[in-house]
């Protein structure tokens, strides 16, 4: 973890909130802020598990979430196995059951065979995060090291999305992945997800997300397609249109509508411009993409057109990737 007094300038500098409120604005405010992080470190840190998978010979993070041993970790560390080693940061190794897994938002479960109790932290939300709030993160960085406990790294909420998805400025590497995100209450967040290439841009998959598909995942369903593009899930709500060539004027051009899709059953047209969404304004083609990012499927929204210069408003339900291109 970087030492808080070393990054005292930039944090002043930033006057970034400590809590999502609380501003960050004196030497006090630092030292409070310090001694949440570590407490939460002291808190969390033994239920911060690695994975080893002796047959793809993969490693990954976890962490427990009860005490007879869940544990949340990505899915792309428990792809291709059944059973993992799951080993603790005192080096004690039990064995673990391969669960289910959504691969599309980079979430599985695995059970630990062994009778507890086991360390576990406490579940929070992810949806409630917003960006510049602080968060921890913890994963065996680089696989399991006896010499150390899992390192801890400090940062902030810099988007949220698409999906189920946040990004965050903490450090991760190798091995991180699956390791825990956590609030300053010490509350699971989130699950690393991929690493940014700068190593300091990196992607989670909120703990929401797990709450939605609890129990496929706990009956050892594996569904859904892994992508480094988020915007491509197949869960990912859509309208059903193919945007047109942008204008000299902000909106979106609608240059088809897919027949049978939430904008056909609305009632938008070809040639329409997308003006707003949820009576927000909608400049091009990449902000209607992040702010459906973070609707579900299912979700009704209000949706502003321009037609033959008159404004209008359609109630659009949004539908699933895969099941409306499935059904065409």
């Amino acid at each position: 973890m970087v030492p808080l007094a070393v990054a005292w300038l930039w944090l002043a500098a930033a006057m970034a909130p400590a809590h999502g409120r609380d501003a960050v604005r004196t030497l006090q405010d630092l030292a409070t802020l310090e001694t949440k992080v570590e407490a939460v470190a002291a808190k969390v840190t033994p239920a911060t598990v690695a994975l080893l998978s002796e047959k793809t010979g993969a490693s990954g993070s976890g962490v427990v979430t009860t005490a007879d041993g869940l544990v949340l970790t990505a899915a792309h560390v428990v792809q291709g196995s059944a059973e993992l080693l799951v080993v603790f940061p005192d080096g004690k190794q039990v064995p673990g059951k391969v669960l289910g897994a959504n691969y599309s938002k980079d979430i599985a479960m695995v059970q630990i065979t062994d009778k507890g109790p086991w360390p576990f932290v406490e579940r929070g939300t992810s949806k409630q995060l917003e960006a510049g709030d602080w968060v921890i993160a913890l994963g065996h960085s680089a696989g399991f090291d006896p010499g150390r406990s899992p390192p801890v790294r400090f940062g902030r909420v810099i988007s949220k999305g698409p999906g189920n998805f946040l990004t965050t400025d903490c450090t991760l590497i190798g091995g991180d992945s699956g390791g825990p995100l956590f609030d300053l209450d010490g509350k699971l967040a989130g699950i690393h997800s991929n690493i940014g290439q700068a190593l300091i841009n990196n992607n989670h998959a909120g703990i929401d997300g797990f709450r939605e598909d609890w129990d496929r995942l706990l009956a050892g369903e594996g569904w859904g397609k892994l992508s480094l593009n988020p915007f491509a899930n197949p869960e990912m709500p859509v309208l059903g249109i193919e945007m047109g060539l942008a204008r000299q004027t902000n909106g979106v051009p609608v240059e088809t509508v897919v027949p049978g899709s939430p904008a056909a059953a609305a009632g938008v047209r070809p040639g329409d411009l997308i003006r707003s969404l949820e009576r927000s304004e909608i400049r091009n083609g990449n902000e209607l993409l992040q702010v459906l990012a973070k609707k579900q499927a299912g979700d009704v929204i209000t949706l502003g057109v321009l037609r033959d210069d008159k404004n209008l408003e359609f109630k659009v339900t949004l539908a699933r990737r895969d099941r409306l291109f499935q059904d065409q």
